[in-house]
């Protein structure tokens, strides 16, 4: 019922009521047909009319003659039989005759205003009561007009009629009909057309209805696809292939070519803008300068190496970056992720401000590290795979050429870390960037470079590690260190995640004796713990076989290893 009365009278945008252009036309169109139908039957009333007043005046007119005659011939009867009783008698019974209304009436009315008979169906008539009339006929008789027509009142209702005054009696003869009953019939006939109009006039509102909305169907079309995309907060081109070639078609097709505008320039925007918000801005019409705490998650990438390949591949390192760039970051808008900045070789990504993304935050952003290593790791085989073929052709590479290579080979370290953050907009209102500020933004940079020395491809925080293992188990977090980073006073625990897919026997048993030997680690048994890592396969094991080649930890060890650089 809803959808019914909507597609008749619109629907509601925001509060306001969108009326289809359709039913405002029939609308119009029903109301000047109407009043056109109207006027011209009432015109045709009032004209016929005019005639029924004509043709009353005459058959009055002719009824009266003969009333008068008869009167004057029962005058005369009258005065030789002096039954003055039986003559009034019979003048009533003959006026009666012609009566066909009502209240159709024939009476004799002395100047004094009494009656000397009345002849009616319905109405009794012991005075005449319109002295006015009365006075009227009186003045027309002295001035020499014995008969004419008279408008009266009796009882509250109209009377015309026609009036000859009889010197036998001293009477004057009047034959009236009342006007409404006159009139009825007339009405009746106006009543009926009118009924008839209504009628085709809907029929013809709903045969326009049907033809003007196949006519201006593509209105609705656009209005509709219009009114969807406002809800949605989206801009999309209408389909307008089946549409005619009028002008409603050219009015859908600039505002395809406007939506297309604006999609490019949306597109452009949301390339150089955070996706979120650009999403903000174009929901709220304005961006402004403001930000608020949230709670999110921090990705920061580098490649590894980045001064040497800058040397060596000069300005065609930008070729190389978006190479990489272009799938990195790829996957990092698929994750849910927002590109806070790209600085060169490095990468700021942030999870977790996207309105109505209720993945999890840390587990993406975890994901997305793993598949920009894939990013890297797919390169490096792209480039692998041509050294071979070039080698296949040539027998080898020329010393230029092996520099070039070894400077593509794209190496990247992530850090991971988590935490409340401030996210919005700094700067003027004349130029304004997208930013996140915080500790933990830092510590995520921090533990980009910590991948360098622990020759891990990942390293997160605790707060990832934690707010992963309440939704998921697809990770298995090794912890490799407790690191006092520069320009912190306090140690912070730092892991490796590694996918659980890709564990097998031997990894489990060299995680078992890494995790064993760092237990050793903490507690200062340096001796005990450096066997460990001795029997560990993990990359990792070299850096604390290094360490602890003395037998013992230092004086005052805490477990936390101090970072003297950044």
């Amino acid at each position: 019922m809803k959808n019914a009365l909507e597609r008749i009278f619109g629907k509601k945008i925001s509060g306001v009521r969108v009326v289809p252009l359709v039913l405002k036309i029939i609308t119009i169109f029903m109301i000047f047909l109407l009043l056109s139908n109207f006027a011209s039957n009432f015109i045709n009333l009032m004209l016929n009319r005019g005639e029924l007043i004509k043709l009353m005046n005459q058959l009055l007119v002719k009824e009266l003659k003969e009333l008068y005659t008869f009167c004057v011939n029962q005058h005369e009867i009258y005065f030789f039989n002096q039954d003055l009783e039986g003559s009034i008698k019979a003048i009533k019974e003959n006026a009666s005759l012609p009566l066909k209304g009502e209240k159709s009436l024939a009476f004799g009315v002395f100047p004094d205003g009494d009656i000397l008979f009345s002849s009616s169906k319905t109405i009794e008539m012991d005075s005449f009561q319109d002295m006015e009339a009365l006075e009227e006929m009186q003045e027309a008789y002295e001035g020499g007009s014995p008969e004419g027509s008279i408008l009266f009142k009796h009882n509250g209702d109209e009377f015309f009629g026609i009036y000859k005054f009889n010197p036998e009696w001293g009477v004057f003869l009047v034959r009236a009909e009342e006007l409404n009953e006159f009139y009825q019939e007339s009405w009746n006939i106006f009543k009926n057309i009118s009924i008839i109009i209504i009628i085709v006039t809907l029929l013809c509102a709903g045969i326009g209805i049907f033809l003007i909305r196949y006519i201006l169907r593509f209105v609705n079309v656009i209005t509709s696809n219009i009114m969807a995309m406002q809800e949605k907060q989206s801009i999309e081109l209408i389909d307008l292939s089946k549409a005619p070639n009028d002008d409603i078609t050219f009015l859908g097709m600039s505002f395809n070519a406007l939506s297309s505008t604006i999609s490019n320039l949306m597109n452009i925007f949301i390339k150089f803008v955070a996706e979120d918000v650009a999403q903000r801005a174009y929901k709220e019409r304005i961006i402004r300068l403001e930000g608020n705490p949230k709670e999110l998650t921090i990705l920061f990438s580098d490649i590894k190496g980045f001064t040497f390949m800058t040397e060596t591949l000069g300005t065609d390192i930008i070729n190389l970056l978006n190479m990489h760039y272009e799938r990195a970051i790829r996957h990092v808008q698929d994750n849910g992720g927002i590109v806070g900045s790209i600085i060169g070789d490095a990468l700021l990504v942030v999870f977790g401000t996207m309105d109505g993304f209720r993945k999890n935050k840390s587990y993406m952003a975890v994901r997305t590290a793993y598949q920009i290593q894939e990013v890297a790791a797919s390169l490096r085989m792209q480039m692998n795979k041509r050294k071979e073929e070039i080698v296949k052709q040539r027998g080898g590479l020329t010393a230029e050429e092996e520099k070039i290579y070894r400077a593509v080979l794209i190496e990247v370290g992530v850090g991971l870390d988590g935490g409340e953050v401030f996210y919005g907009n700094i700067g003027s209102t004349r130029r304004m960037t997208n930013t996140v500020i915080g500790d933990n933004v830092n510590s995520a940079a921090r533990l980009e470079g910590l991948t360098r020395i622990y020759k891990v491809p990942v390293i997160c925080s605790e707060y990832v590690k934690a707010e992963i293992e309440k939704d998921y188990d697809d990770y298995h977090f090794l912890e490799i260190d407790m690191v006092q980073v520069k320009g912190k006073t306090e140690g912070k625990k730092v892991f490796w995640p590694i996918k659980r897919e890709n564990m097998d026997r031997e990894l489990q048993k060299d995680i078992e004796l890494f995790a064993e030997g760092l237990n050793n680690y903490y507690r200062g048994r340096w001796a005990e713990a450096n066997s460990r890592f001795k029997n560990c396969a993990l990359p990792i094991a070299e850096v604390f076989r290094e360490r602890t080649r003395t037998t013992s930890a230092p004086k005052g060890w805490t477990g936390i290893w101090t970072m003297k650089t950044k």
